[in-house]
């Protein structure tokens, strides 16, 4: 019988357009159900698609740094979230809540 290999799936792998990458964070933002660090690592997960080093030189962070927050395993301060968001080319808008 032959085994079966299989891979960790990584979505980062699959993130190739701004249009993609967009409507990745979007979902995330609507399963979050507030988890900050499920955010972070949504963020996280594009970065690594687009190259962390560069979304780091863009957001004016080390690299070490970025990777630590944007783990999942934190929460960032909105000041960081807001850099590596523009560092990402994503622009954030609101809209009411649906009642």
């Amino acid at each position: 019988m032959t085994k079966t290999v299989t891979t960790r799936y990584d979505v980062a792998e699959h993130l190739r357009t701004p249009e993609e990458m967009a409507a990745y964070l979007e979902a995330c933002l609507e399963e979050a159900g507030g988890d900050a660090a499920f955010i972070a690592k949504a963020l996280g997960d594009i970065a690594r698609a687009k190259g962390m080093s560069q979304v780091a030189r863009d957001a004016g962070l080390s690299r070490e740094s970025l990777y630590k927050a944007l783990s999942g395993e934190r929460n960032p301060g909105f000041d960081t979230i807001l850099k590596v968001i523009a560092a990402l080319g994503i622009k954030l808008h609101a809209e009411p809540a649906s009642q």
